[in-house]
């Protein structure tokens, strides 16, 4: 298929290089000029990108970047025809994804959101997981280009329904790995072995996904990101505006905010949001 990826970040990069080995057509634009992915072309604007894709698939940092890719100077929007898709992997609001899902629509062309999980590891094997919000038949008109990036994609709903199950699918990353970088802080104070605990955790009922992950990067102090802290940081931001307009409570993520605030603050946004940790080490000394 004739893909136009737009994005090179972490995530994005990687994906676009799997559809390249897929065997797909694919040009690529990124708002910094200095990455590339071998085999794909190279496009100087979003317009340009797609200008004679198929699909057009998105993968960028927040709400104001993908409506910039999309619908700004040079946007994608300015070359959508009957009969495209457009897929994006950001993480941003349901109702935004909402409303640009209308906008495509009305040039005759349609719109899946399709967030992931799975880290830059997954991304670059290829591993990822999909959930995918939109009109059935185009998602699976797209399954030749999830298969070449995931391993798994799950159509959650109608458009939004992918994203609003993404931030679900992060509150509970986000609350999961600050409890155990609280429960290992404390257990460290009072004198427990750091991988007699490790082996605790993966023997019991607390064992995770997220810990499992975190683990090694932890033991080595590693806090080079996979998901950088300004990422998880944003989308908690996401979960309590989406949760205001909903009318949901969020005690636990509103307390965690206040670390990710101060890790922000701290200079931390570029590490892994594991690196969270420091600050609850931090929290603790001299007590």
């Amino acid at each position: 298929m004739r893909v136009a990826f737009l994005g090179l970040g972490i995530m994005g990069r990687s994906m676009a290089a799997n559809l390249v080995k897929a065997g797909n057509d694919v040009t690529v634009w990124n708002r910094t000029t200095n990455k590339s992915v071998d085999g794909a072309k190279v496009a100087s604007s979003p317009k340009e990108a797609a200008a004679n894709a198929e699909v057009v698939w998105i993968c960028v940092s927040d709400t104001a970047a993908v409506e910039q890719v999309l619908f700004g100077k040079d946007g994608a929007f300015e070359s959508v025809r009957s009969g495209m898709t457009v897929a994006d992997s950001s993480t941003i609001l349901p109702e935004a994804s909402e409303r640009f899902a209308v906008r495509v629509r009305e040039r005759g062309a349609d719109f899946v959101d399709a967030p992931v999980t799975g880290s830059k590891i997954a991304a670059e094997g290829g591993t990822l997981i999909f959930m995918t919000g939109g009109k059935d038949e185009t998602i699976q008109k797209l399954d030749p280009l999830f298969k070449a990036m995931g391993k798994t994609v799950l159509r959650i709903g109608d458009n939004g329904k992918g994203l609003a199950a993404k931030l679900a699918m992060n509150l509970m990353i986000a609350l999961i790995y600050e409890g155990f970088a609280e429960a290992l802080t404390l257990a460290t104070k009072l004198g427990v072995d750091q991988q007699a605990l490790f082996s605790l955790i993966q023997s019991s009922m607390v064992r995770s996904g997220v810990v499992d992950y975190k683990m090694p990067f932890v033991e080595k102090r590693d806090f080079s990101p996979n998901f950088p802290l300004r990422l998880m940081h944003k989308d908690i931001r996401l979960m309590l505006e989406a949760a205001q307009e909903s009318g949901v409570a969020l005690p636990g993520l509103e307390t965690v905010k206040k670390i990710y605030d101060q890790a922000h603050a701290d200079g931390r946004d570029d590490l892994d949001y594991a690196a969270t940790l420091l600050n609850v080490e931090e929290l603790s000394k001299g007590k």
